[in-house]
C-alpha cells in the first residue's frame, strides 16, 4: 500500500483528524496528485449526526486536516525543504451544501489558492457520489519554535 503524506512525514502524529497514531481518530490519508491533494475516507455509523448523514463536525475535521496537509506540502515544495513545516489552522470556513451520506466513501480535494510567506490559503471540497457536499476555504500557517504545535510531527 502506498504511504500517504501523514505516514511519510508524521507517523507518530496523534491528531484526531489525520494522525496515523491515533487509533480512535479519523486517520485520513492524503496524497499529492498533480496540483491537488486528494483523500478518500469511509464514515462509520458513529460518525453520523442522524441516520444516514455524517455529522458536520466530522466534515469540518476532515476538511481542516486535509487542507492543512495540502498547505504543509505546498510550503515544503515552495521552500525546497526535505520535509514539511509544522502548520496549524489560522482560520477556516466550512459551507455545508447538501447532506453528506454516511453510506458512501467521501472524496476530499484541496488546492492551493495562494502562498504568502509562511502561510497558504487553501480551497477544498468534500464530495460523495460525485456531488459536492461541503466546501472549505482556510489559511494555514507554518509555526516556529516556541509554538505548542512546533515539531508535533
Amino acid at each position: 500500500m502506498q504511504k500517504c503524506i501523514q505516514e511519510t512525514y508524521a507517523q507518530n502524529n496523534t491528531c484526531f483528524g489525520c494522525g496515523p497514531s491515533n487509533e480512535k481518530g479519523l486517520r485520513i490519508r492524503s496524497f499529492a496528485e498533480g496540483d491537488k491533494f486528494v483523500a478518500d475516507w469511509k464514515p462509520e455509523k458513529y460518525h453520523e449526526a442522524f441516520p444516514g448523514v455524517v455529522n458536520g463536525g466530522i466534515i469540518g475535521a476532515l476538511l481542516d486536516c486535509h487542507s492543512n496537509w495540502c498547505a504543509a506540502y505546498a510550503l515544503m515544495k515552495q521552500s525546497g525543504a526535505d520535509s514539511p513545516p509544522c502548520t496549524v489552522t489560522a482560520d477556516y470556513a466550512i459551507k455545508l451544501t447538501r447532506p453528506t451520506p454516511s453510506a458512501e466513501t467521501l472524496h476530499l480535494e484541496a488546492r492551493v489558492r495562494e502562498i504568502q510567506g509562511d502561510r497558504a490559503m487553501i480551497d477544498a471540497t468534500l464530495s460523495a457520489g460525485g456531488k459536492v457536499c461541503a466546501t472549505c476555504v482556510g489559511t494555514f500557517v507554518a509555526v516556529k519554535a516556541g509554538h505548542p504545535a512546533y515539531h508535533r510531527w
